[in-house]
């Protein structure tokens, strides 16, 4: 049986598939889940607190299909990890917008205020690229040997397919995994020679 807080999570979601987050109003979401209105402001404190918690709850949803796709053998691990993130981003909007920092019109937002647990909705959602690191340090760390920018490569060419989707659904799955595979491997071929510098100008050899 859900929790209270997950019944308002679960209500607040129903509640954005027929309006515009500016339209939803604290009282419906409680209505939904069946609890007082009292037990929806003691769990979230505000509607910004409310829409933190749903933007948390995906990415961590998000972040456990990556933990998955970890579970794929070795050489697969980071096409996996790809086809994943392509996938999930088609299929919830507030992950696509976690991974690409763009909100359309109509969703919540974070607010990436300090002191932001509590009341105001546990823990203040990843930012894109605190999202691309996680994933990519989660990769590295279960495949020894695994280079951090080969890894990084093949998300930013995944999320190269969120941002302009393939056409279709599982032909453009196997697209999208065709452009990574081919991707990494025009982008790193086996004998280059030198540093690569990641984003944040590190080494990462």
């Amino acid at each position: 049986m859900p929790t209270a807080r997950q019944a308002l999570l679960d209500a607040a979601l129903r509640a954005l598939d027929d309006r515009p987050w500016r339209a939803v109003r604290m009282v419906d979401v409680a209505a939904l889940a069946g609890v007082s209105r009292q037990t929806l402001y003691n769990e979230f404190g505000t509607k910004g607190g409310l829409a933190g918690a749903l933007l948390r709850r995906a990415a961590d949803g998000y972040l456990a299909g990556v933990d998955r796709a970890l579970t794929a053998p070795a050489p697969d691990r980071p096409a996996a990890v790809a086809l994943w993130t392509v996938r999930a981003a088609r299929q919830d909007v507030l992950v696509k917008a976690l991974l690409t920092g763009y909100w359309a019109e109509g969703l919540p937002r974070p607010e990436r205020l300090p002191g932001s647990g509590g009341r105001t909705g546990g823990r203040t959602p990843p930012a894109p690229e605190e999202l691309l690191a996680l994933v990519r340090d989660r990769m590295v760390a279960v495949s020894p040997g695994a280079a951090a920018w080969r890894c990084e490569i093949a998300l930013r060419l995944a999320l190269s397919c969120v941002i302009v989707p393939v056409p279709g659904d599982d032909a453009a799955d196997s697209r999208a995994l065709g452009l990574v595979r081919e991707g990494v491997r025009a982008a790193v071929p086996a004998d280059l020679s030198g540093p690569i510098r990641t984003a944040g100008g590190r080494s990462p050899r």
